[in-house]
């Protein structure tokens, strides 16, 4: 028998609706999996089960009166820590905030409430969010459901794990560089970076954001099924007039041709003989759905991924290095320290010409999506790394940063990001990158759900411990 918490947010919120099920139900499936399932992964950090509870009576009663309680009807979902969420502390995976108790929502999890979803829990992610891996010393480290040997990744590593395992049916998630594809490729899962302005965020709790995160950092979900994400798109994007890079762009743009362009090495990428077969296997499962198939070269990749990580980590660097001075968390030092040469040469001539660049690069981009849907490419040149892999010595840490290229040249451009999951290599996931125009994530959906229907691996599942 299929329990409540297995199912798809999709179908669940079709049942309560229904009154075939009750939020309370949901809910109660919901916090029973995570008491039997978190203390081996720590994906979920914070929860207060009276809270979710009432929420859910709370959704019950205005179903009982008839009343609209959205999309999300009583779903059961996570926060990511880093963001506000009233009552709750953004600690940002970090000890100097674990009394930065919020007193407002963040955007978007006003916009997941609006939709009748209950949250479950809050998810951890690594200090300062920086990392591909998720440690922290406030919170603990949080372990891969399919082997604990791997990372779950970062910085949505709590969020990843727990859809993975079944803590919840959609993870909110933020990605500057990878932070919600890359949990995804790492658990096994789905998950969406979308166009910068496409889903509103801030925190009030916060100081405003310098430049770089402005232009970098989005949310985004994390699901079991593409159609998941899809719904998750659609409420987590609705308007809020307090974040000022929202733009009112359709879900659904002009219908395009299937036509898809895939690239098994952008920009002359190592990539691993399992990742290769992973992008022409999914290029298979498109063609075989009546999609036109072209192998090509991509635009600059590498370049936009040397910029982004310049407008991350070198804007405001020495700030950023006392910060995490002041954390002494040793794993956050580490990731500055080996940007630190980039970092300190970085001046405003070199911020105004990386800037003037990004237009062209942006524009080569554009060009190149007029011509094809979508592009299909790896996550990653490498196949999930090792838990705590970067902490090795400088070139770990420098083999790690190439290999994530893919994932970080797409936030500089401004564009979305899709990883669709598609099978094991042993127990350790592989999957698949997708990408389009600006605001065209129903593209990226669109030949998302052809490579799912191609097969996944098995979810959610009891974590492997051993």
């Amino acid at each position: 028998m299929t329990e409540l918490w297995q199912l798809t947010a999709t179908d669940l919120a079709a049942l309560i609706r229904a009154g075939k099920a009750s939020a309370r139900d949901a809910a109660t499936a919901a916090l029973k999996r995570l008491d039997a399932v978190n203390p081996a992964i720590n994906a979920v950090v914070d929860h207060r089960p009276d809270d979710v509870l009432a929420r859910a009576d709370f959704i019950d009663a205005a179903i009982k009166r008839g009343n609209e309680v959205g999309p999300l009807a009583g779903v059961p979902i996570t926060i990511k820590v880093n963001v506000d969420q009233a009552g709750f502390a953004t600690t940002n995976g970090l000890r100097l905030q674990r009394d930065l108790i919020a007193t407002s929502n963040n955007p978007v999890v006003d916009n997941l409430l609006k939709a009748g979803a209950v949250i479950v829990g809050r998810t951890n992610t690594p200090a300062f969010s920086y990392r591909w891996f998720t440690s922290n010393q406030l919170h603990g480290e949080t372990k891969n459901p399919r082997d604990p040997a791997l990372t779950p990744g970062g910085s949505s590593g709590g969020a990843g794990a727990a859809v993975a395992a079944g803590i919840g049916h959609i993870a909110h998630g933020t990605d500057i560089a990878g932070s919600v594809r890359y949990p995804a490729y790492a658990c096994g899962v789905h998950g969406l970076r979308p166009t910068l302005g496409r889903i509103p965020a801030w925190n009030p709790s916060s100081p405003e954001r310098p430049i770089g995160p402005q232009m970098g950092a989005v949310s985004g979900p994390l699901a079991r099924s593409i159609g998941d994400l899809r719904l998750a798109l659609a409420v987590m994007s609705a308007r809020d007039p307090r974040d000022p890079w929202w733009v009112p762009a359709p879900l659904e743009g002009p219908k395009a041709a299937k036509r898809a362009a895939v690239c098994v090495a952008p920009d002359g990428l190592k990539v691993a003989p399992d990742i290769k077969a992973a992008v022409l296997d999914a290029a298979k499962r498109l063609e075989r759905a009546g999609w036109v198939i072209e192998e090509v070269a991509t635009p600059p990749l590498a370049e936009p991924s040397d910029y982004q990580t310049l407008l991350w980590l070198a804007d405001n660097y020495d700030a950023q290095v006392a910060a995490a001075e002041r954390e002494g968390d040793p794993a956050a030092i580490n990731v500055l320290r080996n940007h630190r040469e980039r970092a300190k040469a970085f001046d405003l001539a070199k911020f105004s010409t990386l800037l003037t660049r990004r237009a062209t690069l942006v524009r080569e981009w554009l060009a190149f999506f007029e011509k094809y849907a979508v592009l299909v490419m790896p996550v990653s040149g490498e196949l999930p790394f090792a838990n705590q892999q970067d902490m090795r010595d400088e070139k770990s840490f420098a083999e790690i940063w190439h290999a994530q290229m893919p994932q970080i040249g797409l936030p500089f451009l401004g564009l979305p990001g899709l990883v669709v999951s598609t099978g094991l290599v042993g127990r350790t996931p592989v999957g698949v990158q997708i990408a389009s125009s600006r605001f065209r994530e129903d593209l990226c959906l669109a030949a998302g759900e052809a490579i799912e229907a191609g097969g996944t691996p098995p979810s959610p599942i009891d974590p492997v411990t051993a």
